[in-house]
């Protein structure tokens, strides 16, 4: 019983091709709402090279990646994302890498945000590493990871953060400058999604005795 728990809690780890991935979010979603049905979205996705990839295999991949992240949008919040500015849509896919990857959702609310909410917004890649140490004490797949690997996991990480406007090139912890049609569409999930995110609202009710 313990073992398939700890199975069943194990991370998801394939985070490893590009970052938000916001232009092509941008090009499958749109097709979603059309197919209404994922595994046709792929099918329409590759066998078009929509993503314009330089091989099969490769844009199999990038598809299927991307998917896996719309796919835990709703379909309200994506068509929010079809509509939405570069910021909003950063905003929206930053939360469908934190619901999809535990790992980097328990980054963004437990580091991201908690060094923001501290007044001491800095991030480096020692933030991350110390992370991913700390939690491979109850996840061995961490602890087996290639160098390379996560390595790259990390890369991909920080690049998501600049991407959506929440870690500056200098290393700086942002505020989320978030519209309230992001934050209605957010907020409406139990849990809250904005833990997520470091915002100023949040830093000055910490502050408030």
């Amino acid at each position: 019983m313990v073992e398939q728990h700890a199975a069943a809690q194990r991370y998801a780890l394939s985070f490893t091709s590009g970052a938000l991935l916001m232009r092509e979010a941008a090009i499958i979603a749109p097709i979603y709402l059309r197919e209404r049905d994922w595994a046709r979205v792929r099918a329409v996705v590759s066998g078009e090279n929509l993503l314009q990839t330089r091989t099969v295999a490769s844009g199999f991949r990038l598809a299927r990646e991307v998917i896996q992240r719309l796919a835990v949008l709703t379909d309200d919040e994506i068509k929010l994302l079809i509509e939405a500015t570069s910021t909003e849509r950063g905003h929206l896919l930053w939360a469908a890498a934190c619901r999809r990857y535990d790992l980097v959702g328990e980054f963004a609310e437990e580091v991201v945000r908690e060094r923001f909410l501290l007044l001491t917004p800095s991030l480096d890649h020692n933030d991350f590493d110390s992370f991913v140490r700390s939690k491979s004490l109850w996840h061995s797949e961490l602890s087996e990871l290639k160098d390379s690997t996560r390595l790259k996991l990390r890369s991909n990480v920080f690049r998501m953060l600049n991407e959506a406007g929440l870690l500056s090139s200098r290393g700086l912890i942002q505020s989320a400058m978030m519209s309230q049609r992001v934050v209605s569409a957010l907020s409406a999930r139990t849990p809250n999604d904005l833990r997520f995110f470091p915002t100023a609202h949040d830093a000055v009710e910490r502050a408030q005795p």
